[in-house]
């Protein structure tokens, strides 16, 4: 337990000085907000402080001795950190970063698994059920810092806004209501969505569901922010195309959601059981209360087909 604690403090570090470099970015535009000219091992064009965050991240994580190796969906593939270290921690240093210009709240993703007798470049292709910790932070109003550990209960949220005494302070555990009255994805692609995803959607929307209660739509488009006021107030957030990445994204915030009681699904099955073929493999992603993942799930047809758009 102490190397993994020495994982956690290093990623809350890294997490703080993050939060500290975001508030600062509209006085420092010139470094910190654009495209960095480049693209990730996914295609995705790379903003200027998804470099910063992946740096953050990986040398915190250098520093602290206990991990061996580094995965991120801004890295082509694993870097080995501390050849001494016992876990590998898969990272998506920043979620939601082309909202960043206007002031959209961000997050960081992070996994922790131990390592195992595979080669390298298969060390963070584990199911989700084999995380020993997971998290993310999300920079708001206040930074909220929400981590995981198997074995260890319900999730806790601690507050890395910066201060003056410098100290995390213990928000409260978190625990996913079993249902919400919300529901949060892109409904501009509704005539997009399988047959089965538009009844249960129209069912929500007009009080037909389960519930007999009329949902709101609620969606930020920063899964982390998404996700944060989920397991605040019920109902599920996710995308129903295969957009997130299985190993960055899915599985730690399916990891937080179960240690809350909640569930993450791909519409069929649990994400946390599904064996990861690609370190950037993506998938359908729900995350939410139990009773609306399952009631998700009874519709059948919900995961939509591969698909891009320009926004």
């Amino acid at each position: 337990r102490k190397d993994l604690a020495l994982v956690l403090v290093a990623l809350s570090n890294a997490c703080q000085k993050l939060s500290r470099r975001l508030a600062a970015a509209p006085l420092r535009s010139a470094d910190s907000f654009g495209a960095a000219g480049g693209v990730n091992a996914t295609g995705d064009s790379q903003k200027k402080l998804d470099l910063v965050a992946n740096d953050l991240m990986r040398e915190a994580l250098a520093g602290c001795g206990a991990v061996r190796y580094y995965c991120s969906e801004e890295e082509d593939g694993v870097v080995e950190l501390s050849s001494g270290g016992r876990f590998v921690v898969v990272c998506d240093p920043l979620d939601g970063s082309r909202n960043i210009e206007c002031n959209i709240p961000t997050g960081t993703i992070f996994g922790v698994y131990r390592c195992t007798d595979a080669p390298r470049d298969q060390q963070a292709l584990q199911p989700g059920n084999q995380q020993v910790a997971a998290g993310y932070a999300n920079y708001s109003s206040a930074t909220s810092f929400v981590v995981a550990v198997a074995g260890g209960g319900a999730a806790v949220e601690l507050d890395l806004t910066p201060s003056g005494d410098e100290e995390f302070r213990m928000a409260s555990t978190l625990a996913c209501p079993t249902r919400g009255q919300i529901y949060s994805l892109n409904d501009a692609r509704f005539g997009d969505w399988p047959e089965g995803l538009q009844r249960y959607i129209t069912d929500l929307r007009s009080g037909g569901g389960q519930t007999g209660k009329q949902y709101s739509a609620r969606y930020v488009c920063s899964l982390v922010t998404d996700f944060h006021r989920t397991l605040h107030y019920g109902g599920w957030c996710g995308n129903p195309r295969p957009h997130l990445r299985l190993v960055y994204e899915a599985n730690p915030l399916a990891f937080v959601a179960a240690a809350c009681g909640g569930v993450g699904s791909d519409g069929q099955e649990s994400v946390l059981s599904k064996q990861p073929r690609a370190l950037h493999e993506r998938t359908c992603l729900f995350l939410g209360s139990r009773d609306d993942i399952a009631e998700l799930e009874s519709y059948g047809d919900v995961q939509q087909g591969a698909a891009e758009y320009a926004v």
